[in-house]
């Protein structure tokens, strides 16, 4: 299934920042990987998100942290809370390790939510205003092609918005 794409367009704006100055190079995820790796990546590096690729490199979707917790958790425990108070606090806490083969294809929803993307000439007014209307802290930068470029995380954008404010 062919995911669907949300991608700003700008003019270039002479000595104004874009996406490409404030991108990031990330590890992804495949959908053939294992929920339990999806997790420690983005643990491990501190991410806010996933982005997952496929076979090709471009980008199938992006993934806020909050998702990919959700691939984590056993649809039974999200849907009853109450299951969640049933199981002992030792076991409580080894959950996401008990994922089995578990992919992250295998809990993406169907269709998958679209890929949040920009071109690499996007202004960081356009970066903010895709990040809060996709609620999304993390986005893709890719070329014309979709072949990603980097990425661009919430706390890359508020950094690079607070060191060029007013009067600076």
């Amino acid at each position: 299934m062919t995911a669907l794409t949300t991608t700003i367009n700008s003019d270039q704006q002479d000595g104004a920042m874009q996406a490409r100055d404030i991108a990031v190079n990330l590890p992804t995820v495949t959908v053939r990987d294992p929920v339990a790796k999806a997790v420690r990546v983005m643990a491990l590096g501190r991410q806010p998100g996933l982005i997952v690729v496929d076979e090709a490199g471009r980008p199938h979707t992006v993934l806020p942290g909050t998702q990919v917790l959700r691939l984590a958790i056993p649809e039974s425990f999200q849907a009853d809370p109450a299951l969640c108070r049933a199981i002992d606090e030792a076991h409580a806490d080894l959950f996401w390790q008990e994922l089995g083969n578990l992919t992250v294809g295998d809990c993406l929803p169907d269709p998958p939510a679209k890929p949040v993307l920009v071109k690499p000439d996007a202004n960081l007014l356009e970066v903010a205003a895709l990040m809060a209307r996709m609620r999304s802290p993390l986005v893709a930068v890719v070329d014309r092609d979709r072949v990603l470029l980097g990425a661009i995380t919430l706390e890359r954008l508020l950094t690079s918005l607070a060191v060029v404010g007013p009067g600076d």
